[in-house]
């Protein structure tokens, strides 16, 4: 069984776990500056960057679409900073400005270039199949000891591992500026703060741990865990601090159980089949979320933690 676990299931996991917590980070300062759909938004706006690096390359790889995709969620979220401060509307409006219109943007090159007699599966954009990230050289627990076999490990666990990294250094270098500009931009304004470049920063970021985790866990993922795990836990706690510890433990919690539940769940019901890991890990995410809602501190009058 621990060899079954390891080449099978351990990698899919850490791979999910880590997607989860480069999303459920920035989602938390998102959610406060009532941007959580900007993942939403990310998935949308891709596509222009897909047909692009297609036209470019000349094939449908990994690196080359994630590359555009990553430079199209900038371009997005950069314009939806611009119409929002220059047009002086909502965050929501200008999102549904953007991402539409880079979507149909997007579908009119695709029709209207060489791409449009290529089958550009969304699966290599959007929809990731975590359950094939398996360890094949994992053959126990010795394997992560063993160099040769570690070479083996999926480069999306390469990929998700940089990127969380990279969110948490952001987060731990810049949380104080991040904290006040979130809750005050005119006070953050005053001790000289660069309000602009730390949301420009914050959304690139978002985009950044969006379009990483596209290519090995799925838009699904991706956008619940943008939502949930902050918003349940602001339910649980006033304070900054609690509210992004929670929020971790929310994440890794909907991972790991929605992915055992995948693979197990439709087994203990009596069915031969699992069902998808990245459907379920948004679902248990969801569950929690209404937990929260229901019980948490905050809706039953209780002082938050």
């Amino acid at each position: 069984m621990g060899a079954e676990f390891v080449m099978l299931s351990l990698t899919p996991l850490v791979i999910g776990v880590l997607a989860a917590l480069a999303c459920a980070l920035p989602g938390n300062f998102l959610l406060l500056r009532r941007q959580a759909l900007i993942g939403d938004a990310i998935s949308h706006v891709v596509l222009p960057g897909i047909v692009v690096a297609f036209l470019l390359s000349g094939r449908v790889a990994a690196v080359p679409m994630m590359l555009g995709a990553g430079g199209a969620a900038l371009v997005s979220v950069a314009l939806i900073e611009v119409i929002r401060r220059l047009g002086r509307i909502e965050p929501g409006a200008a999102m549904g400005v953007v991402f539409t219109a880079m979507f149909a943007g997007g579908v009119l090159l695709l029709e209207q270039s060489a791409a449009s007699g290529v089958h550009l599966d969304v699966q290599h954009a959007l929809y990731g199949n975590l359950e094939s990230l398996i360890w094949l050289d994992g053959d126990g627990w010795g394997a992560l000891l063993d160099g040769q076999a570690l070479s083996g490990l999926p480069p999306e666990l390469t990929r998700m591992a940089v990127v969380a990294l990279a969110v948490v250094l952001f987060t731990a270098v810049f949380w104080r500026a991040l904290v006040i500009a979130t809750f005050d931009e005119g006070f953050a304004r005053t001790l000289g703060l660069p309000v602009r470049a730390l949301s420009l920063a914050l959304v690139a970021v978002a985009a950044m741990a969006a379009v990483a985790a596209f290519d090995a866990v799925g838009s699904i993922i991706v956008i619940a865990m943008f939502i949930c795990p902050p918003a349940a836990a602001r339910l649980m706690t006033d304070r900054m601090g609690g509210q992004v510890a929670w929020s971790v433990g929310f994440a890794t919690l909907s991972a790991i159980l929605g992915y055992v539940l995948a693979g197990y769940g439709p087994l203990w019901l009596g069915y031969e089949s699992a069902v998808s890991a990245a459907g379920m890990i948004a679902t248990v995410s969801g569950v929690i979320l209404a937990l929260a809602a229901l019980a948490g501190p905050r809706r039953r009058g209780i002082a938050p933690m």
